[in-house]
């Protein structure tokens, strides 16, 4: 039985091998898409549609909230409600504090926390007037753990693992959602936020294998797995659930 043959939901970094697998959990539950990225969302629209589900594309800079404002019109144009927001758009950044420049430190903040606020910011108006919405953020395991590298160990780790911008940037992500979750409780909308571990995209792709070793289960995670528990705390049968940080990392990070 699908659990969402009612829903609009709207993804950003939808193009991507994380947002793209979220958007197809999604669509098979029967939700309506809409795909915010800035790549092309045509291959994943036609994916979503072969499922079954509806869908519009928006090729659209997250860090730019006018152009995030106008595809949430849109979206409301052509689907009338948007019942869920995932956001997943981000950069990632690597090395040694030292090799975080001003430029990166800014550009990974904005398409990382910057952009979340915005598209929160855009359809929370619309989430109170339904008095339901459900907003689930992506941050990282990097925002709890100081950092997966052993630099006293292997200065070479530290190199092609996740630095402090982005780490800085899902740090706020929890902030975030823990204060729009207290904030919009009592409107029928819960704020939450998945924080994977090490996943296998192409983002990871330099991953160094002494780190995997480190993860318990055994392996790295994949976009399914997130997009399972994604899927999950965005369904009604997680409506008593607000203000978390869901840890999907293989046990490298226990709170």
């Amino acid at each position: 039985m699908k659990r969402m043959p009612d829903r609009v939901a709207l993804v950003t970094g939808a193009a991507g091998g994380l947002g793209s697998a979220i958007a197809l959990r999604l669509a098979s539950e029967g939700a309506s898409l809409c795909l915010v990225d800035r790549a092309a969302t045509d291959a994943i629209k036609s994916q979503v549609e072969a499922l079954g589900a509806q869908a519009i594309g928006f090729t659209v800079d997250v860090t730019d909230s006018a152009a995030v404002g106008a595809a949430v019109a849109q979206s409301m144009a052509r689907f009338k409600r948007i019942d869920i927001l995932v956001n997943v758009a981000g950069i990632s950044s690597h090395g040694a504090s030292d090799d975080v420049t001003e430029e990166v430190w800014n550009r990974v903040l904005a398409c990382n926390l910057s952009s979340v606020f915005y598209c929160c910011k855009a359809v929370l108006p619309i989430m109170r007037a339904q008095k339901y919405g459900r907003i689930v953020n992506i941050s990282s395991v990097l925002g709890k753990n100081g950092g997966n590298p052993r630099p006293w160990i292997d200065e070479e780790e530290q190199k092609k693992a996740g630095s402090l911008a982005y780490a800085a940037a899902k740090a706020g992500i929890h902030a975030v959602t823990s204060y729009l979750a207290k904030e919009n409780a009592h409107r029928g909308i819960t704020v939450n936020a998945v924080a994977p571990g090490p996943i296998a995209t192409q983002m990871t792709r330099n991953f160094p294998q002494t780190l995997k070793n480190l993860i318990p289960v055994g392996r790295m995670g994949t976009p399914e797995d997130v997009a399972d528990a994604v899927a999950f705390i965005a369904g009604d049968s997680a409506s008593f659930i607000t203000g978390e940080v869901l840890d999907v990392n293989g046990g490298m990070w226990c709170d």
